[in-house]
C-alpha cells in the first residue's frame, strides 16, 4: 500500500515537472509594451463556454438523438478545449518568461515578485493537472471542467506584468 503511495506520488511529481518545464519552453519572447498591451483573456472566454453543458442537454432533447452524438461532440469539444488550454500555457509560460527577464534586469532586490512568480507557476501546473484530470472524465461524461481558475491566475500575471512595463497610452 505504501508503495503504490509513493509511486502515486512519483507520478503526480513527474506529470508536474513536465507541465511546468512545457510551459516555460517556448518560443521566442516578444518583450515589448505592444505584446504586453495586447495580451487578453478575453481569447479565453469562448473556452469558458465551451463545455457548460447546455449544447447537450439541448441535443438530447431533439428527436433522433443518439448517445453517439453526446459522445462525438464531447469528443469534438474537448479537442477544441485542449487548443485553447496549450494557448493558454503558452501565453503563461511567455508572461512568467517575461517577469523573469524584467526581474533579472531590475535593479532593486525583488524577492518578493520572484516568491509570487514561483508561487503562481506551481498554482498554474496544478490547476493544469487538474483541469486536464478532469477534462478526462468529462470525454467519458463524467463531471464538469472548470477553467476559470487556470484564466484568473494568467490574468494575475499579465496584470502584474503590466505594471511592471507600462504600455503606452495608444497601444
Amino acid at each position: 500500500m505504501i508503495a503504490i503511495a509513493i509511486l502515486t506520488c512519483l507520478g503526480l511529481l513527474l506529470a508536474l515537472v513536465l507541465l511546468v518545464k512545457s510551459a516555460l519552453r517556448g518560443s521566442t519572447l516578444p518583450l515589448t509594451a505592444e505584446w504586453i498591451g495586447e495580451l487578453s483573456i478575453e481569447r479565453y472566454r469562448p473556452m469558458m463556454r465551451l463545455l457548460d453543458g447546455g449544447d447537450l442537454e439541448f441535443l438530447r432533447s431533439q428527436p433522433g438523438f443518439t448517445p453517439g452524438m453526446a459522445s462525438k461532440l464531447r469528443l469534438q469539444r474537448c479537442q477544441i478545449f485542449r487548443g485553447y488550454l496549450r494557448c493558454l500555457q503558452v501565453d503563461f509560460g511567455r508572461v512568467c518568461a517575461a517577469m523573469r527577464i524584467l526581474l533579472l534586469q531590475s535593479r532593486s532586490d525583488r524577492s518578493d515578485l520572484a516568491g509570487i512568480l514561483m508561487q503562481r507557476q506551481l498554482m498554474f501546473a496544478c490547476g493544469m493537472l487538474a483541469v486536464q484530470a478532469r477534462l478526462l472524465l468529462y470525454r467519458w461524461g463524467v463531471g464538469r471542467v472548470d477553467a476559470t481558475t487556470l484564466v484568473n491566475i494568467f490574468d494575475l500575471m499579465r496584470l502584474d506584468l503590466r505594471s511592471m512595463v507600462p504600455v503606452p497610452v495608444g497601444a
